[in-house]
C-alpha cells in the first residue's frame, strides 16, 4: 500500500525501499544517540580541561548557541527535503551537482571517521569499570601506547557488533536505539544529580583558567571548545533517517532541534557537575582520567561503576547510530549513481529494509582507521578532531548555499507538513540566523583544523599528527577530484545531481 509519506518521496524521483517504521521518539533517538552526551563528554572532558582549566566550561554554551543556529537552518530543510543522505541532498538541491557531490563526499568520510572516534571512547570507560578490559599492556590512559592500542582492540570488537545490528532489521536497530537513549538520558540525569549533590566548590570556579591553561583565557576557550564541538554534532541524523520516519516533514524538524537542545543541556550540566565535584583540580587526575575518575572517586566504586556501565551502553548505541547515519549517506549517494560500486551500495534488502553493503563498508573503513592507534597515541586526538572538522565543513557547505538562495529570494517559507500545518520556518529571522550559522561554522572549522603543535604533537617529532586534519582533508578532496574526473570521462550522465525541487 502506498502511503502519503511514500508519495512524498516519489516527488523527488525515488521509490520507497527502506522500511518506514520510525516514530517521533525513534527519530529523536537517532539524533540524540549520534550526539551521545555521555560518550563524547567522557571521551573529551580530560582534553578540554587539560588545555583550558575550569574556564573551558564556558565554551559549552557558546558552541551550543552556534550549533542551534545551524540546527534551525537544518530543521527548515528537513521539512522540505525529507530524503536519506540529508546533507548531500540538501546541498545538491540548493547549489549544483559538483558542489553537492563534494558536500556528500566530505560528510560521509567525516562520518566514517566519527564512527572510529566513537568506538575509541570505550577505552575511557571499560578499564575503569574493570581492569580485565585492559587487554593490551598495563596503562589504561588513551594517550599512552598501551591505552591507545587497547582502545583500538576494544573499538574493533564494538564495530563488529554494530555492523551486525546494522544489517539485521531497522526495527531491531530502532529498539536498541530507543532503549539505549532512554538509558543514557536516565544515566545522565543521575550523574548530574549525584555530582551536584557531592560538590566541593561553587560554580565560580568556572571563571578561572587554573594552571592547566597554557595560552591565556582566549586560547583556553578556543582549544577547550573542542570538547563541546565534538559533542554537539550529528543532530542532522533525524534528517538522515527521513525515509524511514513516519510523517518526516512534521517529525524531523522537531527532533533535530529537540535532540540538540536536550543533549546541550544535559552535557553542559555533566561538565559543570564534574568540575564542582572533582576531588582536586590540581592533582593532575582530571586532565588525564577525566570524568571516570570523578565518578569512581566521589561516588564510590559501587555507584560509580554502575554509572560507568551506563556510559558503556551509551557508547555502543552512539557507535551504532553514527554508523547507521553514514550508511544512509552512502546509500543515498550510490542510489544516484555517484559512488564507486554504486549498484551494490544502493541495494536494499527487501526483507530487512536495510542497505547492508554500506553498513559493512563503513564498519571496515572505521576499523582500518583504528589501526592508527597502534602507530601512536596521538592518533586518538587526531581522529577525534579530524571528524569534527569534516562535519563542520560539510555543514557550512549547506548553510552557505542556503544563505545564497535566501538573499536571492529563492527560498520560500511556504508549504505544509503531513498534518496540514505550515512547515517549520524561520520566517523573517531566516537571513540573520543563516548568516550567523555560516560564520560560526567557518570560524569553528578553522579553529579546529589549526595545526597547533601543543595540541596535536605535544611530544614532538610527529609533524604528520600536527597537520593530520589538514592533510586528511586535502587527501579527501584530492581523492574526490580524481574520482569525479574519472567518472566524467567514463559516465558523464552519472555526475548529474538529482533534479532540484524548488525550495
Amino acid at each position: 500500500m502506498t502511503t502519503t509519506d511514500d508519495r512524498s518521496l516519489e516527488e523527488f524521483g525515488y521509490r520507497q525501499e527502506l522500511h518506514r517504521s520510525l516514530g517521533r521518539y525513534a527519530s529523536f533517538a537517532a539524533g540524540f544517540s549520534f550526539i551521545s552526551v555521555l560518550t563524547t563528554v567522557f571521551q573529551f572532558f580530560a582534553f578540554g580541561y587539560s588545555f583550558g582549566g575550569p574556564v573551558f566550561f564556558w565554551a559549552w554554551p557558546a558552541v551550543l548557541i552556534g550549533q542551534l543556529l545551524v540546527a534551525a537552518c537544518f530543521a527548515e530543510l528537513a521539512g522540505r527535503y525529507p530524503i536519506s543522505g540529508a546533507i548531500y541532498q540538501w546541498s545538491s538541491r540548493l547549489s549544483n551537482a559538483t558542489f553537492g557531490w563534494f558536500t556528500g563526499w566530505i560528510m560521509v568520510i567525516g562520518q566514517i571517521v566519527v564512527v572510529a572516534a566513537a568506538a575509541l571512547a570505550l577505552q575511557m570507560v571499560l578499564p575503569a569499570l574493570w581492569s580485565g578490559f585492559q587487554l593490551v599492556g598495563d596503562d589504561p590512559s588513551p594517550v599512552s601506547a598501551d591505552g591507545a592500542a587497547n582502545a583500538a582492540v576494544l573499538g574493533v570488537v564494538l564495530l563488529v557488533l554494530t555492523t551486525l545490528v546494522n544489517i539485521l532489521d531497522n526495527r531491531v536497530m530502532s529498539v536498541i536505539n530507543r532503549v539505549g537513549v532512554t538509558a543514557e538520558i536516565i544515566g545522565a540525569a543521575l550523574i548530574i544529580v549525584l555530582l551536584l549533590t557531592h560538590s566541593k566548590r561553587s560554580p565560580g570556579i568556572t571563571f578561572h583558567t587554573g594552571t592547566a591553561a597554557q595560552s591565556g583565557l582566549f586560547g583556553a576557550l578556543l582549544v577547550g571548545s573542542f570538547t563541546a564541538a565534538y559533542v554537539m554534532i550529528g543532530f542532522d541524523s533525524a534528517g538522515e533517517m527521513s525515509e524511514e520516519t513516519l510523517s518526516p516533514r512534521r517529525t524531523a524538524p522537531r527532533t533535530i532541534l529537540t535532540a540538540l537542545g536536550a543533549a546541550g543541556l544535559l552535557g553542559g550540566l555533566v561538565v559543570l557537575g564534574g568540575l564542582l565535584a572533582a576531588p582536586s583540580l590540581t592533582d593532575g587526575h582530571l586532565a588525564v582520567d577525566g570524568l571516570s575518575y570523578v565518578l569512581t572517586s566521589r561516588l564510590g566504586d559501587g555507584v560509580g561503576r554502575v554509572l560507568l556501565a551506563d556510559v558503556v551502553v551509551a557508547i555502543a548505541v552512539a557507535t551504532l547510530a553514527i554508523q547507521t547515519a553514514a550508511s544512509r549517506m552512502l546509500f543515498s549517494m550510490a542510489r544516484d549513481g555517484r559512488l564507486p560500486f554504486a549498484p551494490r551500495l544502493a541495494r536494499v534488502n527487501p526483507r530487512t529494509g536495510m542497505p547492508s553493503a554500506p553498513a559493512v563498508v563503513v564498519g571496515v573503513l572505521a576499523a582500518a582507521l583504528l589501526l592508527l592507534n597502534f602507530a601512536s597515541p596521538e592518533a586518538f586526538l587526531a581522529i577525534g578532531t579530524t571528524c569534527i572538522v569534516m562535519l563542520y565543513l560539510a555543514y557550512a557547505m549547506v548553510t552557505g548555499p542556503l544563505l545564497f538562495r535566501r538573499l536571492r529570494g529563492e527560498f520560500t517559507t511556504d508549504g505544509t507538513d503531513e498534518s496540514g500545518a505550515r512547515l517549520f520556518s524561520l520566517g523573517r529571522w531566516g537571513v540573520p540566523v543563516n548568516a550567523l550559522a555560516l560564520l560560526y561554522g567557518l570560524f569553528m572549522t578553522v579553529d579546529l583544523a589549526w595545526p597547533r603543535a601543543a595540541v596535536y604533537d605535544p611530544a614532538g617529532g610527529h609533524w604528520y599528527f600536527q597537520w593530520f586534519t589538514v592533510l586528511f582533508l586535502a587527501v579527501t578532496l584530492a581523492a574526490g577530484v580524481a574520482y569525479r574526473a574519472r567518472l566524467a570521462r567514463t559516465a558523464p550522465v552519472a555526475v548529474e545531481a538529482p533534479e532540484a525541487v524548488p525550495a
